[in-house]
């Protein structure tokens, strides 16, 4: 009975994530070599990316002219660096095992950096398996080798800089995630109000033309070559996607799902989310409301003591909750998801129904049935609701978990540990 009791106690202390972490990452390299040696990849994109980049080697910088079976190239320009990359190390896409170790390794970096972004925001060790038993996960890695993998991996090494405060390293890795896929612009919002509050308005629009530099350094030979192809393709934002393939929205009729009214309407639900969380959750650290906080960071005559304890209240917790709950409400709100766009709900998903203040049992429980919901293929009526559903479920109930402070004070102190 004593021993039980010890396993719950550690189970529940932050402070033996430091041991618990490495253990499920060795373990977890262990299963990704059983993957890659036992099942069998998947062609989905790895080709096309593989002939955009050949037509990118032979000289061609015209977006509208760089195309491969499944499509146009649409991915902005370090996406292209990136496999060009890959093209090498893997005789021009050839060799797809060395492409699927590399990108077990991707994985691997992604999965060390996640763990250390949980550790930072004192997240007990019972959540962590949870960041090693998708099934979903592995296979868009080791077995399709989505360019999102990269795109993720930079969100999160914004995350853990960010966290540690270094606001013009963890810029550089956002713009970088943008550079792949622009995606990752769905965690802008609630980058926004992180700066904000921890540097303020001056240094957070230098930080903004910091990405606009990166931005324009990735497109520059691109830009050069057609302008308004590279922008049309790589930054689509009224691109359609296919009804067939959609994983959210199939319990939704094709009318209906392709009708401009479905696409405003998400819109305006996007909007309202977001301006929700930033009226009642993203201003915490200001101790203001929305409009005092705007008001007090565009006077030139701010207080700097007010200034840095609101800095100060910029912690590790309230970075991860307000970049996720970003990302998630954009997820939420996409028109069509595809299976790719789990590789940013997986690593998210078990903070967020931890910093809900949800049972064990109750996270385990909801996280299996998203598990389920994006493991089914093709999409059904019944997975698609609940992938909807899950991540509906995930935001309302973080924000009520996160309704006052004297509650986040309360959760911080019982999940106390040094790093």
């Amino acid at each position: 009975m004593e021993s039980i009791k010890s396993l719950f106690l550690i189970a529940k202390d932050p402070k033996q994530t430091r041991w618990v972490s490495p253990l499920l990452i060795a373990g977890d390299a262990v299963l990704c070599l059983a993957i890659i040696w036992k099942i069998p990849y998947t062609e989905i994109d790895w080709v096309t990316y593989m002939q955009q980049i050949d037509a990118y080697v032979k000289g061609e910088k015209n977006y509208y002219k760089i195309e491969g079976d499944t499509g146009p190239l649409v991915y902005p320009g370090l996406h292209v660096y990136i496999y060009r990359i890959l093209h090498a190390l893997t005789n021009r896409g050839q060799n797809i095992v060395v492409g699927q170790v590399l990108f077990a390794l991707v994985y691997l970096a992604t999965l060390a950096v996640v763990m250390a972004c949980y550790r930072r925001a004192k997240v007990p060790p019972y959540v962590f398996p949870l960041l090693v038993l998708s099934k979903r996960l592995h296979s868009i890695y080791m077995l399709r080798l989505f360019n999102d993998c990269f795109a993720v991996l930079f969100l999160w090494l914004t995350i853990y800089a960010y966290q540690k405060k270094q606001w013009v390293l963890g810029t550089t890795y956002l713009s970088c995630g943008v550079g792949v896929k622009m995606s990752i612009l769905l965690s802008i919002p609630g980058v926004s109000f992180v700066l904000l509050q921890a540097i303020e308005l001056e240094r957070s629009i230098t930080m903004a033309l910091l990405v606009a530099q990166t931005q324009g350094l990735f497109a520059y030979e691109f830009v050069r070559t057609h302008w308004r192809a590279y922008v049309y393709r790589a930054f689509d934002f009224g691109r359609q996607f296919l009804y067939k393939w959609t994983v959210n929205w199939r319990f939704v009729p094709e009318d209906i799902f392709l009708s401009r009214s479905f696409s405003i309407s998400l819109l305006a639900a996007h909007a309202a989310l977001l301006l929700l969380f930033a009226w009642t959750r993203w201003v915490k650290p200001s101790k203001k409301s929305l409009p005092e906080t705007i008001q007090f960071f565009m006077s030139e005559m701010a207080d700097w003591r007010v200034a840095e304890a609101i800095s100060d209240r910029v912690t590790p917790d309230y970075i991860l909750t307000t970049i996720l709950t970003s990302t998630a409400i954009g997820l939420l709100c996409a028109r069509s998801l595809h299976y790719q766009f789990y590789s940013l709900v997986a690593w998210s998903t078990p903070f967020m129904l931890w910093r809900s203040g949800l049972h064990p049992v109750s996270i385990y429980v909801l996280w299996g049935a998203q598990e389920w919901a994006w493991n089914v293929y093709p999409s059904t009526n019944a997975s698609s609701g609940v992938v909807v559903g899950s991540l509906a479920l995930s935001l309302a109930m973080l924000w009520w978990g996160t309704r006052t402070e004297e509650q986040d004070a309360v959760k911080h102190e019982q999940h106390e540990h040094v790093e």
